[in-house]
């Protein structure tokens, strides 16, 4: 199965909310609208008489509301409404072409975040990872160290969490599967002290790769943000370019939270990348809209899934087809 027919299957497997709110909004009773007559060539193309209808301050509100209601946020949802009303306000529109302009709407957005994680020559490359518990930290570095061993790199994973037994034994369990070594310290440890004993293994062995998951307790702030400010600190005592990158994982199903959560942690930590997951388990995928569009940061990776091959490249395009439910 390709990745974007997961993602399409899964994105909005309970409802495809944009796809029918699209079909609702034109064909809706009090809407004024007229049959399409497609000419002689849309006749030989097997074209269909579909409902259209016009363009106008009410519809366009409507797919306001619509694109609000899918996570998108007030300003970004205004933004991509008279975009799309720009060469179309006053004219008649089908549903299909609707879905086809907001898809395009949606990719041209998203299509400057969309980028790989960077890897650079530097050996080993940093990567700190850090989110809210339950984001999908943990689960992300496991198919990321999958991955990339699969790729020919090696790995070191260093379980940074150290106050969550479950993150430690959910990496341990990912690291046994793709033969990563996974560093861990009794429960209560210094994260930082961890670190710097990872990244002097990675260096010893001549790693590619270290990643550090982190702890995500945003109940105390000024905690977290000592926290990881030491370990960032501790690390550059061995490599003062490190952290090369600092990947912040986001929980869809948490919707416009992910706004605030990617706030908070730009000013905690020096966020470089984003990577969402669980966007099985959502109807609101618009938040990733939303995110691109007011942090402009880049979107490395996105998880619909909890298997190694469930983590894959942002693909814009492949996204706003999803998103706007189309084949």
């Amino acid at each position: 199965m390709s990745f974007f027919k997961k993602l399409r299957d899964r994105m909005f497997r309970s409802s495809d909310k944009i796809g029918e709110g699209l079909e609702a909004l034109v064909t809706e009773d009090t809407a004024p609208r007229e049959e399409a007559k497609p000419g002689l060539i849309g006749r030989l193309l097997g074209a269909t008489d579909a409902p259209r209808r016009l363009v106008d301050d009410a519809m366009l509100e409507s797919l306001e509301e619509l694109l609000i209601q899918s996570d998108m946020g007030v300003e970004t949802a205004t933004r991509v409404t008279a975009n799309i009303a720009e060469g179309r306000f006053g004219k008649r529109i089908s549903a299909p072409e609707l879905r086809q302009a907001l898809a395009d709407e949606i990719a041209r957005i998203m299509t400057p975040v969309a980028k790989p994680m960077p890897i650079y020559p530097k050996r080993p490359q940093v990567v700190l990872v850090v989110g809210v518990n339950g984001s999908g930290k943990t689960t992300t570095i496991g198919k990321l160290a999958s991955q990339f061993k699969a790729a020919g790199k090696s790995v070191v994973i260093a379980a940074g969490d150290t106050f969550r037994a479950a993150a430690v034994e959910q990496l341990q369990v990912w690291g046994q599967r793709a033969g990563v070594p996974v560093l861990t310290a009794p429960e209560g440890s210094d994260p930082a002290s961890l670190a710097f004993d990872a990244l002097t293994q990675a260096q010893d062995t001549g790693a590619d790769l270290l990643l550090i998951d982190t702890a995500g307790r945003l109940q105390n702030r000024a905690d977290l943000m000592e926290e990881l400010a030491k370990i960032v600190r501790v690390i550059r005592k061995k490599d003062p370019t490190a952290p090369h990158n600092t990947l912040l994982v986001l929980d869809a199903t948490t919707g416009q939270n992910a706004v605030s959560q990617v706030e908070i942690f730009r000013k905690i930590a020096d966020v470089t990348g984003l990577v969402m997951t669980k966007l099985d388990g959502t109807a609101k995928g618009g938040v990733l809209v939303s995110l691109a569009d007011k942090f402009g940061l880049p979107i490395h990776a996105i998880g619909v899934g909890e298997q190694i091959d469930d983590l894959s490249p942002f693909d814009p395009d492949d996204f706003a087809r999803a998103l706007v439910g189309q084949d």
